[in-house]
């Protein structure tokens, strides 16, 4: 009997091992604290890392990459959108920390399918790419003590109102995609 409810509880320790950052995801989906867009590629990042530290880190490569080739295949198939990536580096909280991530292939193409399909006008288009220098080097009021301060405290929309006037073009584009709200619904089953 000692040995059933030793594996038992075995096995609930290593589901919640892996459940928990992934609840920990849709809780921030369906949060109503502030829009997520701007937040879910970082939690699911963020989401797979704690996955693979509960699970023994780099000693236990085979048990957290099984673990999370199935999460890629949901996230590929069904819940990975290009405003994701464009929500992650628009957010100023996430970009100005570790530009090298954000600007990865994966967020510049999300974000750049975005642009294409949102904006029909090329010239908007184009004023919009050169806006974005003014972001990517913190320059204009994104580069005033106040717009630093805040980049990690105001709601990503709410900073991009504040403080993308330089960029008026990428501030409007901002402002739509981070204030978009979302939903786990697509995630449940009956």
């Amino acid at each position: 009997m000692e040995t059933v409810l030793a594996t038992f509880w075995k096995g609930i320790i290593y589901a919640m091992k892996i459940t928990a950052p992934l609840v920990r995801v849709l809780r921030l989906v369906d949060g109503e604290k502030r829009p997520p867009m701007g937040y879910i590629y970082e939690a699911m990042d963020k989401a797979k890392e704690a996955i693979k530290e509960a699970l023994g880190g780099q000693r236990n490569e085979r048990r957290y990459k099984l673990i999370w080739n199935i999460i890629d295949r949901r996230w590929n198939a069904q819940l990975h959108q290009p405003l994701h990536a464009a929500g992650y580096y628009l957010n100023p909280e996430f970009f100005y920390k570790n530009r090298q991530l954000v600007s990865c292939e994966e967020v510049m193409s999300g974000l750049y399918d975005v642009i294409e399909r949102l904006i029909p006008e090329v010239e908007i288009q184009e004023k919009i790419s050169r806006e974005q220098i003014l972001y990517k080097n913190a320059e204009g009021l994104f580069g005033r003590t106040l717009a630093i301060r805040q980049r990690d405290i105001l709601p990503a929309a709410e900073w991009w109102d504040n403080y993308g006037a330089s960029t008026p073009h990428l501030q409007q584009l901002a402002c739509r995609i981070l204030s978009l709200t979302c939903s786990a619904s697509g995630c449940e089953r009956n």
